[in-house]
């Protein structure tokens, strides 16, 4: 894909070295020459000096061709400008870093396609590793909305020998939660867990959560 990454900061520098190595066509902006000359140098990612806020400036790094627009500046207002220019210029798919949450509104509104709160994101993970040091979470979808964790259910744990179905109907079970793999390390299998699929002692958990109802569900798969 043809990417822009608006901000090289260290959200979006890392991003852009990211997406290089899986094979992405990366275009970095930034204001600033001297990050534009570090990222080109340490990743080799093609950085243009100027604001992605400014027309011109998007049309020289490829808008007219580019699958994705990211906006990754420390600054919401910056981003909002940039969003809305890269859909008036019909970017496909339009990405940004929300810091400020006063401006979500102004984002949907934009019409962007998905928003990226890094601070919860960050936040979130050190509270569920000093707090859970055996969850893991294996992904985040939905602009940090959800996340997609993992649990290793312990000896004596209320859920081991339940079924999937008996689990989800109890009022203490968030009821945005959704089970989506079971992993027994004894038996190696992976399965798809359904209604009738009894938890056991030992089983790997994978499970949709919001970032509200992770602690919820952890402590209730785990105690």
């Amino acid at each position: 894909m043809y990417i822009i990454v608006a901000g090289g900061g260290m959200v979006g520098g890392l991003l852009a070295g990211k997406l290089l190595e899986s094979k992405h066509d990366v275009i970095l902006i930034d204001h600033r020459e001297e990050v534009c000359n570090k990222l080109y140098a340490e990743t080799g990612v093609v950085a243009i000096k100027g604001s992605a806020t400014q027309i011109e400036v998007l049309k020289e790094a490829g808008v007219e061709k580019a699958d994705v627009m990211v906006a990754a500046t420390p600054s919401d207002a910056d981003n909002l400008v940039s969003a809305i220019l890269a859909k008036s210029l019909d970017v496909p798919q339009v990405v940004v870093r929300m810091r400020d949450p006063n401006y979500e509104k102004a984002y949907r509104v934009a019409g962007v396609n998905a928003i990226v709160r890094v601070t919860d994101l960050m936040v979130n993970q050190m509270v569920m590793e000093i707090e859970k040091p055996k969850v893991r979470r294996i992904t985040t979808i939905g602009g940090g909305r959800a996340n997609i964790f993992m649990v290793i259910v312990p000896p004596g744990a209320k859920v081991a020998g339940m079924m999937v179905k008996d689990v989800a109907v109890r009022s203490d079970f968030p009821s945005e939660c959704v089970f989506v793999a079971l992993y027994n390390p004894t038996s190696a299998q992976l399965s798809i867990p359904r209604g009738d699929h009894i938890i056991n002692e030992g089983d790997e958990l994978f499970f949709i959560s919001t970032a509200e109802d992770i602690k919820r569900i952890v402590d209730f798969l785990t105690t």
